[in-house]
């Protein structure tokens, strides 16, 4: 097939921002290569005149305008002479690419919010979460939020199957999909795995199918990460980043995948290697998922400080990561189950967290049962079981049933679509839709 551009949903959170009357400066957080730029840049093609675009790590130099003044009239005029044409206000999207590299021109977000609001300016940067951890970094309340996560297996299916796309979007009932339907999504959704929801490795194997390339793609930018950890932080913390990361596999096959410090290297201790850690989380390369000690409201209040799940930001990192061929995907369901599950459970994470304000957690009860997820969604708490094959006996969600009485179970699997005495089963390629499908299920109990 031809050239992909993946059609990314955050382009109506982008619209939406762009009309508010409460609008702000955008900073678009994320880790490197999820395609922050790409986003911004289709968004201001689409909904703008004009973009402004400046990339503080391919100029440096840009640097100097906001450096010697805060006035944002004098910094437009000469960012208009770099742009070649007069920035004007409504008409005009201005990027701040890598803003990171640039301390000043974030602060300078506090003067565009507060003295030239009708300019429409969004910011992105790989390490902004590295950045804004650090003091001095910008006003707090002076600018607008928005995550940016690799691609959803239902942008992914947007690019290969446009119709395949728009008929999962159709679904306003919970009821079964027709095999001929089931299966080929079912391979689709394997194709995923093997590139994962970066867009250059996704669109690499779209437009390609060479999978050496792809491999190829997805070790490079793992290189690059660790560019990452040796150019932005701490000499005692490099090696250490450099260890969990590499441990995140072995620390995924293991049977309740909790985190062990331990696992990283020989003799590690937590208060050692935390800084480490918390780094990747906020370099947005890693999501932390805590143990939940009850399950009431809010999540956040009951985790258990001392246990947690380390997942990566994608699936398909954490396939090349862990080293496993992609033509596994050709021995039936063996991408899914390869190391326990840790794929799927991965992917779900994954295909979760845009969905819900929430972070998830995971719930246990002293070695009887254990729930892969609770998803936290208006003023209820939702068991998950991640099911990476058609297998769908759950003795620990059974239990948590029996204890908590929630009105609603989600478990994902390879077994169709259904909803059956409170059990919502979702497709593992329906795992997008998990929030417009709970409202139907809801509706229905």
């Amino acid at each position: 097939m031809g050239k992909v551009d993946f059609k990314r949903r955050l382009i109506a959170d982008l619209t939406r921002w762009k009309h508010s009357a409460y609008r702000k400066p955008l900073l678009l957080m994320g880790a490197r290569q999820v395609g922050k730029t790409s986003l911004l840049k289709a968004f201001g093609a689409s909904e703008f005149k004009h973009t402004a675009y400046f990339n503080f790590e391919e100029k440096p130099e840009l640097a100097q305008f906001f450096e010697k003044t805060k006035d944002v009239t004098r910094i437009l005029q000469n960012l208009s002479l770099i742009h070649g044409a007069t920035i004007t206000p409504g008409d005009t999207l201005i990027i701040f690419d890598e803003i990171q590299e640039c301390r000043p021109a974030l602060n300078t977000l506090k003067y565009f919010h507060e003295n030239a609001p009708e300019y429409i300016v969004a910011g992105a940067g790989s390490l902004l979460g590295i950045t804004l951890g650090k003091e001095g970094s910008f006003p707090v309340g002076q600018v607008d939020f928005l995550s940016v996560h690799p691609l959803i297996f239902s942008e992914f299916l947007l690019g290969l199957n446009p119709s395949l796309s728009k008929y999962l979007e159709s679904f306003e009932q919970i009821e079964p999909i027709p095999d001929i339907f089931f299966n080929d999504l079912v391979e689709k959704f394997k194709m995923y795995f093997i590139s994962g929801g970066l867009p250059e490795p996704a669109s690499t194997l779209l437009e390609t199918n060479d999978l050496e390339l792809v491999q190829r793609q997805l070790s490079n930018i793992q290189n690059a990460y660790a560019l990452d950890f040796s150019k932005h932080t701490a000499t005692k913390d490099i090696p250490k980043i450099g260890f969990i990361w590499n441990s995140l596999p072995s620390q995924l096959a293991r049977e309740n995948k909790k985190f062990m410090f331990q696992a990283v290297k020989t003799g590690a201790r937590a208060r050692d290697y935390e800084d480490a850690l918390l780094w990747l989380t906020q370099a947005g390369l890693v999501h932390k998922v805590s143990r939940c000690i009850k399950p009431n409201l809010p999540l956040s209040a009951y985790d258990d400080l001392s246990a947690f799940k380390i997942y990566l930001l994608d699936v398909g990192l954490l396939r090349n990561l862990a080293q496993l061929d992609p033509m596994a995907f050709k021995e039936g369901n063996r991408l899914f189950t390869e190391f326990k599950g840790a794929l799927t459970e991965n992917y779900i994470l994954q295909a979760v967290l845009p969905q819900f304000e929430t972070t998830p957690r995971y719930w246990t009860s002293e070695g009887i049962a254990e729930v892969d997820f609770l998803i936290q969604y208006k003023n209820t708490i939702i068991p998950v079981e991640v099911k990476s094959d058609e297998n769908i006996r759950s003795k620990s969600l059974s239990y948590y049933h029996k204890t908590y009485s929630p009105p609603l179970r989600i478990r994902y699997s390879l077994k169709n679509l259904n909803l059956n005495d409170g059990v919502l089963n979702i497709p593992l390629f329906m795992a997008d839709y998990t929030r417009h499908l709970i409202d139907i299920a809801m509706r229905s109990l």
